[in-house]
């Protein structure tokens, strides 16, 4: 089984929103829910531990495959059978929001997935948008265009802002995880995110 201080040689310390730190949460919230749907916990703990570690800005884009590659070579390499090292990796592929090609099948999937997106959102959630978006160095406000609140699609010369990504995806979250205890316990964090977006919306009309 991959150790949390193993894990740790695979991630970026200081990159907040896809780092190391982003690991331990997810890992975290994994158990929690894991126990209480009755999910298989060496199969979720592996999981969560591999699920971002080929995430380079190089690989982003399709890091839940190639994560999920990267999983197959640690696991093999730990003697893991075949049909557990299967399991590990469609966690990993099916965690991805953008990608939904490969939904998650199993509870340990459905776990993994509610757990990473739940890490999105809240009072972390903030954090992580505004953090991606300065180290990505996008602007951190801009008016949302009709065409983007119509379509999601951004007009030309149109940044994508952390309140873009609210519109977007983040307020979907709650709608779109699997489990009973992790809808649950995205109810206060969603109310969290919407509550800060208005306030940052009103804030920036009344200096205009």
């Amino acid at each position: 089984m991959p150790s949390i201080t193993q894990a740790s040689s695979w991630y970026p310390a200081h990159d907040p929103a896809h780092g190391f730190s982003h690991i331990r949460r997810v890992y975290a919230l994994c158990e929690r829910l894991g126990q209480e749907e009755g999910a298989n916990l060496k199969i979720l703990r592996a999981a969560a531990l591999l699920h971002d570690a080929q995430s380079g800005p190089e690989v982003r884009e399709a890091h839940h495959t190639a994560s999920a590659k990267f999983a197959r070579h640690i696991l093999h390499a730990e003697g893991w059978p075949d049909e557990e090292i299967s399991a590990v990796q469609h966690c990993i592929r099916a965690h991805r929001f953008r990608d939904q090609k490969e939904p998650p099948q199993t509870i340990e999937a459905q776990v993994l997935y509610d757990a990473d997106k739940l890490d999105a959102i809240g009072a972390v959630g903030v954090i992580r948008v505004f953090a991606y978006a300065i180290l990505h160095e996008q602007e951190v406000y801009a008016p949302l265009s009709q065409q983007f609140l119509s379509t999601g699609e951004r007009e030309p010369g149109e940044p994508h802002t952390p309140r873009h990504e609210f519109i977007y995806k983040l307020q979907h979250i709650k709608d779109q995880l699997y489990t009973t205890s992790g809808k649950a316990l995205a109810m206060q964090r969603h109310q969290f995110l919407v509550h800060f977006f208005e306030q940052l919306e009103a804030e920036i009309k009344n200096l205009r």
